[in-house]
C-alpha cells in the first residue's frame, strides 16, 4: 500500500511539473530604429528594449514583427507614411510570421504611432486566431500613454483576454533603463507575474 501512495505521489508531481511546463509565453514586438522623436539616431528601438527585459523577466519567447518594406530612417518621413498607412486601414506584408499555438500568454509590444498600433502589428493579429488567448499590451511613446490601443486590441482580438497595458516613453527605455526596468517590473508584479 505504501508503495501504491508513493508512487501515485510521483505520477501526480510529474503530471503537474508537466502541465506548468506546457504553458508558454511570447512576446511578440514591432519597434524601429533609426531617427525617433525625443532620442535621435537609435540602433536599439525603444520598443524592443522594453520586449527583452520582458522576455528575459518572464521566460518568454521573442518574435519581432518586420515588414517586407522597410520604413523611411528619418522620423517625420516614417511618421508621414504612418499616418497614410493609419488612414488606409492598410496591412503592410511583414518577413515572416510565427506560430502562435503553443503560447497560452502573449505580451504585444508596439510604439504609438497616431493614436495606434503600427498598421503592420494588425497584418500579424489578422493572420491568427486568438480565441484562448490571454494578450499582454505594452508600448513605447512620448506621452500619449497607451492611447486607446487596449480597446482597439479587445475589438481586434476575438476570444482573446486583453490585460492592462504598460507605458513606458521611448526616452525613458533608451536613457533611463534602471526606471524602465522598475516600471517593467511592477506592472509584472501588478499582473501576477
Amino acid at each position: 500500500m505504501r508503495n501504491l501512495v508513493i508512487a501515485l505521489l510521483i505520477v501526480t508531481a510529474v503530471f503537474s511539473s508537466s502541465s506548468s511546463a506546457e504553458a508558454k509565453s511570447l512576446v511578440v514586438v514591432f519597434s524601429r530604429t533609426d531617427e525617433n522623436y525625443s532620442v535621435g539616431r537609435i540602433t536599439k528601438g525603444n520598443t524592443m528594449i522594453v520586449a527583452e527585459m520582458i522576455a528575459s523577466k518572464t521566460g518568454s519567447d521573442l518574435f519581432e514583427i518586420k515588414p517586407v518594406k522597410k520604413y523611411p530612417e528619418g522620423y517625420d518621413e516614417c511618421t508621414d507614411v504612418a499616418k497614410k498607412e493609419l488612414n488606409a486601414k492598410a496591412r503592410p506584408a511583414i518577413v515572416e510570421d510565427k506560430d502562435i499555438s503553443e503560447y497560452d500568454t502573449i505580451f504585444f509590444g508596439y510604439p504609438i504611432w497616431w493614436g495606434d498600433l503600427p498598421m503592420c502589428f494588425y497584418t500579424f493579429i489578422e493572420a491568427h486566431d486568438w480565441n484562448g488567448k490571454k494578450i499582454i499590451p505594452f508600448c513605447t511613446n512620448e506621452g500619449s500613454g497607451l492611447a486607446g490601443t487596449e480597446g482597439n486590441l479587445k475589438r481586434a482580438l476575438k476570444g482573446a483576454e486583453v490585460m492592462k497595458g504598460l507605458s513606458v516613453r521611448g526616452s525613458t527605455a533608451q536613457r533611463d533603463k534602471a526606471r524602465a526596468e522598475a516600471s517593467v517590473d511592477s506592472w509584472l508584479k501588478g499582473l501576477g507575474l
